[in-house]
């Protein structure tokens, strides 16, 4: 079963992931992690991930996709979330033409759907948590720094909901519950 997650920033999308991995045997593609792995592999997609962050530039959507292309070729596990990609629709249509160029299915895309001021408050309460017990805080976990990125999510991957919605594909889910709720609620659209 392959599936997207999507949702704002903080809505825990990187938690249900680590959840599906372990209990349905599922592979994440996190894009971060893909380019980090990338950079130091060696390899000629490796070198080019390399040069692009080494200046500083945005890697494009051609390189990711075809850093998705190596990992879905292989062992599929569980089948794949896609995680922090797409996030264009630019991104979904080239993501959807290589799922069906490698005989893919999308299965479903599963949004995490959050109240904004509920999710910064959140954030910035975890944040604060964190420090209160020395551990390590993400530096952009504050409340300026989210609202700039939920500003982004908004302009640029929201879309995609209503793009996913018109496949048919889009399941909703509410990403403020519980860990534990949103596993179950996320497991019911994967078993329905």
């Amino acid at each position: 079963m392959n599936i997207i997650l999507l949702g704002p920033p903080g809505a825990g999308k990187g938690t249900q992931a680590e959840r599906l991995v372990a209990e349905r045997g599922m592979i994440q593609l996190s894009t971060g992690d893909m380019l980090r792995e990338a950079k130091t592999s060696g390899t000629e997609m490796g070198k080019r991930v390399a040069e692009v962050m080494d200046r500083g530039d945005l890697v494009t959507d051609e390189i990711v996709i075809g850093l998705i292309r190596e990992k879905i070729t292989g062992d599929a596990g569980g089948g794949f979330i896609f995680d922090g990609f797409p996030r264009t629709l630019a991104q979904a249509d080239a993501l959807g033409a290589l799922l069906d160029e490698t005989g893919q299915p999308l299965d479903c895309v599963i949004e995490l759907q959050v109240d904004d001021e509920v999710l910064v408050g959140r954030i910035v309460g975890r944040a604060a948590e964190a420090a209160a017990a020395g551990k390590p805080v993400r530096a952009d976990d504050n409340e300026e720094s989210l609202k700039i990125r939920l500003m982004e999510y908004y302009k640029k991957t929201s879309p995609l909901s209503g793009y996913y919605y018109a496949k048919g594909d889009l399941k909703g889910v509410d990403g403020l519950g519980a860990i534990d709720q949103v596993a179950t609620d996320i497991a019911g659209v994967l078993d329905a």
